[in-house]
């Protein structure tokens, strides 16, 4: 996963994103998050724990960059992502879908 010459990230790994998931989860099931919040909520665990690797895993910067790209664009398709982008330029309040 590691090239030389790139910054090495040590990433909190899948275990982490499992407590962050669940967190979302009970979010979700008492009413503070949306379905697309969970959406958004996991993507960003998912970059921020390096993805599906083991705690302490080695890493480049690159390759969590390329995590980061990957879920943007993701959400940046998504349809309500796009709804949620519209409606706060147009009113400066987010949207809730």
């Amino acid at each position: 996963m590691c090239r030389p010459g790139l910054l090495i990230r040590f990433v909190a790994g899948e275990n982490s994103l499992a407590m962050i998931k669940m967190a979302i989860w009970t979010l979700r099931q008492q009413g503070y998050a949306t379905e697309h919040d969970v959406t958004v909520s996991t993507k960003v665990g998912y970059v921020l724990c390096g993805g599906n690797v083991q705690a302490d895993t080695k890493v480049s910067e690159q390759y969590l960059l390329d995590l980061e790209r990957e879920a943007f664009l993701s959400l940046a398709g998504d349809p309500k992502t796009q709804a949620r982008m519209q409606h706060t330029l147009t009113t400066g309040k987010p949207l809730r879908n």
